[in-house]
């Protein structure tokens, strides 16, 4: 049985029309295009040797290069470095990276860290997957991969130790780029990297138990409330009842907010769904913003919990990962990649403490060859 509402589900084209010049479901006030001064970081420097332009306080590591081992250890680190993540482990933490790789060279990798932040291990924790693009921590310490292709399906991996994930059939197969758990329910939402993509949800039978359970896909009405449809898992849905999202990419579920906050890349815009109101937000608009406006083709996504601040990534433009200002919704470069012209900045994720933001340059300075790196500094909320 389908939940029900009232208002009238309308065409991506109303929808989106609605929200954007009545300011419909807009509940988070609209992201405003800023100079960088507003942000406390400050403006942006010239490039480090790494190529990347960073605020005053602020350094940069290379970590790892796609071929070459994760010193000090014997570990290669993978092709196509994509979605990312960070995990507590002990007195350090683990950085999870998915390998955006065709065939069946794709998967995940693991850097582990000690207290201090040095390098102690990696390691693979999927192997023999296809397009490993974005994904999701859960609640229960677990990470999600999603492979982008037809028939991609969401794998859930250890990130503590070598192995190998395995496939959850039940969220869905299709181009999956992102998949976060709402840390009160359970429940996983989902987004599709195609033009005609759909925003589905996935009710577990039980708690951290994704074996079995209801995969659904969201209808948004002019208001922006959301309805949802059961659904097949076999393929992707289109049913003119539900919403289409032109390339849904990369989310994160901010449970200071209790939202969930996902990129469009294909229109430039950053959407919040609140799962307690069953409401869409759009929250930030290029377009809208005006000429000269930051944020195009965003993708993945991470928040700073020591602040609640957002991060959006991108996928190419100037290659600027933005952050939203301290004095609200507003769009500020927090760094620059610069010499890494047919690359994309791609997952951003903090370490527990929130004092290091780590995040690849996909294809790097050659077009080919990833480098991840581990960002230090001055971050706020110390």
């Amino acid at each position: 049985m389908r939940e029900t509402t009232a208002l009238a589900v309308v065409g991506r084209r109303g929808f989106v029309k609605a929200l954007a010049s009545l300011g419909i479901g807009m509940g988070l006030g609209p992201w405003t295009v800023a100079r960088a001064e507003v942000l406390a970081y400050g403006p942006l420097g010239e490039p480090d040797a790494n190529g990347i332009r960073l605020p005053d306080g602020f350094r940069s590591r290379l970590l790892a290069t796609t071929g070459q081992p994760v010193l000090p250890t014997p570990y290669v680190w993978h092709l196509a470095p994509d979605g990312g993540a960070t995990f507590a482990d002990g007195n350090g933490w683990v950085y999870v990276s998915n390998s955006e790789a065709n065939g069946n060279t794709g998967g995940v990798s693991a850097v582990a860290f000690d207290g201090s932040g040095a390098v102690v291990d990696a390691y693979r924790l999927l192997a023999d997957t296809k397009w490993n693009c974005a994904g999701g921590a859960t609640p229960w310490g677990t990470w999600l991969s999603c492979e982008e292709y037809r028939g991609g399906l969401v794998w859930e991996c250890d990130p503590r130790k070598p192995g190998q994930g395995i496939a959850r059939p039940g969220l869905g197969k299709f181009i999956h780029e992102a998949a976060v758990v709402d840390p009160v329910t359970g429940f996983v939402y989902l987004t599709e990297d195609e033009g005609d993509g759909r925003f589905y949800r996935f009710r577990p039978a039980a708690f951290g138990d994704l074996s079995s359970g209801v995969l659904e896909a969201a209808a948004v009405s002019t208001a922006g409330a959301v309805t949802w449809f059961p659904v097949t898992k076999d393929r992707p849905y289109r049913g003119r009842e539900t919403t289409a999202f032109d390339r849904g990419e990369g989310a994160i579920f901010d449970t200071g907010r209790r939202a969930v906050f996902f990129t469009t890349t294909s229109n430039d815009r950053v959407w919040a769904f609140r799962p307690e109101t069953s409401r869409m937000e759009l929250v930030y608009d290029a377009a809208a913003a005006g000429p000269g406006a930051p944020l195009h083709e965003p993708d993945n996504v991470t928040v700073h919990a020591r602040t609640g601040h957002l991060y959006v990534a991108e996928d190419a433009d100037d290659l600027q990962l933005l952050v939203e200002g301290v004095t609200g919704w507003q769009a500020a470069p927090f760094l620059q990649l610069v010499g890494h012209d047919s690359s994309e900045i791609t997952g951003p994720a903090f370490n527990p403490a929130g004092d290091r933001l780590y995040f690849s340059s996909q294809r790097g300075t050659d077009g080919k060859t990833g480098l991840t790196y581990e960002i230090t500094g001055p971050f706020l909320g110390e």
